[in-house]
């Protein structure tokens, strides 16, 4: 998978809260083959507090996508991922302004005001937005290279609540790359978004709140490689009528 002219080795995206232990998320880490993991910044402190989480995801060498997760408007996330560049080097961001405090449904208006300020100012963003076509428009107007979609609302496990929609995007943004964020609770949901022809999915909760993390993480990565490989084939059509297997042509007719 290319995202914004570079390779990512795994088509499994992960989260990095909630885990008991930096132990145990790196573990995860590498059960699961990711090469890249989002971050918040909330998760770094000035006084150097988080510098032992920094070193734990150093040592993996899985690449960092900095988050503005917690953000509700537009100066908070350019702020934040501003603050960001400078703590983790890099301008790749994952970008969310969220706009409803239960469901944690992105502001897709502030999304795209923010979104087109910090590609302006070389940012390589990675939106988080619902499956909506014209928003998934004029996020790549504003400069998006690739669009996340939520299946469900953060930390749900609900799976993909309307796959229709995620289907329908897939077929209006043929050449853009589509990673499933949010939902994912089981590995049979992170495969039946690669079969829709998603290009990855980003998951944490699943895996973070398994009974045995590192073992979830495993199966989500087996998941996402049979659910690709299952697209990539070309699945038959689902039909109303049974066909059978066996030609009914040529059978023996007995009296």
């Amino acid at each position: 998978m290319r995202i914004y002219g570079e390779t990512i080795a795994s088509r499994l995206l992960l989260g990095t809260a909630q885990y008991p232990s930096p132990a145990v998320l790196q573990d995860v880490i590498r059960a699961s083959g990711t090469g890249l993991v989002t971050v918040s910044l909330r998760r770094e402190t000035a006084d150097g507090a988080g510098e032992g989480f920094w070193r734990t995801l150093r040592e993996t060498g899985a690449r960092i996508l900095p988050n503005t997760a917690g953000c509700h408007t537009v100066k908070e996330a350019v702020t934040t991922a501003h603050m960001a560049r400078e703590v983790f080097a890099t301008d790749w961001l994952k970008l969310e302004v969220i706009g409803h405090a239960d469901t944690l449904q992105p502001d897709v208006f502030a999304l795209v005001e923010a979104a087109r300020i910090l590609t302006s100012e070389g940012f390589k963003v990675f939106p988080y937005t619902t499956d909506d076509l014209v928003v998934g428009e004029r996020l790549l107007d504003a400069g998006c290279e690739l669009l996340m979609p939520w299946g469900a609302p953060i930390g749900s496990g609900q799976g993909l609540r309307n796959p229709d929609a995620l289907r329908a995007m897939r077929a209006h943004f043929p050449g853009v790359p589509l990673v499933v964020d949010a939902g994912i609770g089981r590995p049979s949901d992170a495969a039946q978004a690669m079969e829709l022809g998603m290009d990855a999915v980003l998951l944490n909760t699943a895996v973070a709140q398994a009974g045995d993390p590192a073992g979830m993480a495993r199966a989500m990565a087996l998941a996402v490689e049979a659910g690709r490989a299952g697209f990539d084939a070309d699945p038959m059509d689902r039909r109303d009528l049974a066909v059978p297997s066996t030609p009914v042509l040529g059978l023996a007719e007995l009296a």
